[in-house]
């Protein structure tokens, strides 16, 4: 029997929202402990648009072209949509998209669902209590509640229909909590949780740096409280439908978010703060309550569930199922909008690079060093170490890495040059690091 499969996708939540001290994710903690926890995942862009193209094709945002925000994903991709639609599953999309050219979204821009309940940008047809979304044939739809609880009682109500039918079900939850509300710059969580964290406990890099942490972070945990109470309600309906067992459940987000702590505004920075996020599975293959702490990336999470429900894995994946992802290998980030950069992370590294001048490019074939952190002596990154003499074969190390990673996944040749940044000299030095082929084999 093929399962059910419902990706439950937030936007804009840090890793280290989930088994905080606060508690404010009981309900994601129950299903980590019944289903499988990846306990270092990393979008692939902390971006929005770029991020969502891949969570829908399994490709880099470089590879699907949504490299940028505004940037539409071509009509024809890969989605999610169209690939389980094609197995003979029912689909439905529900909630914020940010994929399309306008709004409502036009039917051909909304990726093969033949269920569509969503807003291309939900943040603005809609606010904390006065959800707006759009039918498949663009007829808008009020939805009463929070609007977590909105988008969450219309998801139930989709997959109660869906049980119906004698053909599995592929559900997409997009919920736009806990992202602020951008026209007010603030984080409106329900009036219950609205004074509930007021000076809470914060990770070190929110509590110690400048930026706007101390101001919102009460509302964005309240809000994440509801978000919580939503995956509970939802799980609960799939229990009391007797869908549970039958159904993998993906629980996971865009980016993160470091609350204008490392540049003027809440993400685009290679920072775990930025790109960590929570990723839990919980269903066929992935029980038992296992804790895998290597790094994985999002774009893993598409051939994840097309591995899960038996369709076989299309050529065009740049990710591999999360149940393959055994060894320590490097996982690459992609940085856009506000520089060109890339990153690798490691079990213990993040080494960042970026191109010397920025430009509206999705890629750039010279890099230079910026940021070498040492994840196991300082997790939050307070400390680089790009300048440290007794890091520099660290660093050697890592531009290699990085180097064919690009390789890899972009199929570009690219130079990094090691730090001090020389952009000011106009030129990069004739000596660089070793290029890799496209076999991988290196060039001496």
């Amino acid at each position: 029997m093929r399962p059910n499969v419902i990706v439950f996708f937030t936007d804009q939540q840090r890793w280290d929202t989930v088994g905080s001290p606060l508690g404010i994710t009981p309900n994601l903690d129950l299903m980590a402990r019944h289903g499988t926890s990846f306990e270092t995942a990393c979008t692939t862009n902390p971006v929005c648009a770029p991020a969502r193209a891949a969570m829908q094709t399994g490709m880099y945002p470089t590879n699907t072209g949504v490299y940028r925000n505004n940037v539409p994903l071509p009509t024809d991709a890969p989605t999610l949509g169209r690939l389980f639609g094609a197995a003979g599953y029912q689909t439905g999309y529900i909630g914020k998209w940010h994929l399309g050219t306008q709004e409502p979204v036009p039917v051909e821009e909304q990726g093969g669902y033949d269920f569509w309940l969503a807003s291309n940008l939900l943040e603005f047809t809609s606010d904390a209590f006065r959800t707006v979304v759009y039918d498949r044939d663009g007829e808008p739809v009020r939805l009463p509640g929070y609007r977590p609880d909105a988008l969450t009682d219309a998801a139930i109500r989709y997959v109660t229909r869906a049980s119906a039918d004698d053909r599995p079900f592929m559900l997409f939850l997009s919920l736009i909590e806990p992202h602020h509300q951008n026209e007010h710059d603030d984080y409106p969580a329900p009036e219950v949780y609205r004074d509930t964290y007021n000076g809470a406990w914060l990770p070190p890099d929110l509590a110690s740096l400048p930026g706007t942490a101390h101001q919102h972070a009460a509302g964005y945990y309240g809000q994440i409280k509801r978000v919580d109470e939503c995956l509970g309600r939802l799980r609960d309906a799939l229990v009391s439908l007797d869908l549970l067992d039958d159904t993998l459940v993906v629980y996971t987000s865009d980016h993160g978010s470091h609350f204008k702590t490392r540049n003027s505004e809440y993400k685009r920075s290679p920072h775990d703060g930025s790109v960590r996020v929570p990723l839990v599975v919980e269903g066929p293959g992935y029980r038992g309550g296992t804790r895998v702490g290597v790094p994985v990336s999002t774009v893993d999470v598409v051939p994840t569930v097309l591995d899960a429900a038996g369709i076989e894995l299309p050529d065009h994946l740049d990710g591999v199922p999360l149940r393959q992802r055994t060894a320590n290998e490097p996982v690459l980030i992609q940085v856009s909008e506000s520089e060109v950069g890339r990153a690798v992370r490691t079990d213990r590294w993040k080494y960042y690079v970026h191109a010397p001048e920025i430009g509206d490019e999705p890629t750039a074939d010279r890099y230079v060093e910026k940021a070498l952190y040492d994840l196991t002596a300082d997790p939050y990154e307070l400390n680089n170490l790009i300048d440290s003499a007794g890091h520099q074969e660290v660093a050697a190390e890592l531009r290699e890495v990085l180097v064919g990673e690009v390789l890899r996944i972009e199929k570009q040749a690219v130079t990094v040059t090691p730090y001090p940044d020389v952009q000011d000299r106009g030129r990069f030095p004739e000596t660089t690091v070793r290029r890799l082929k496209l076999d991988g084999r290196r060039l001496e």
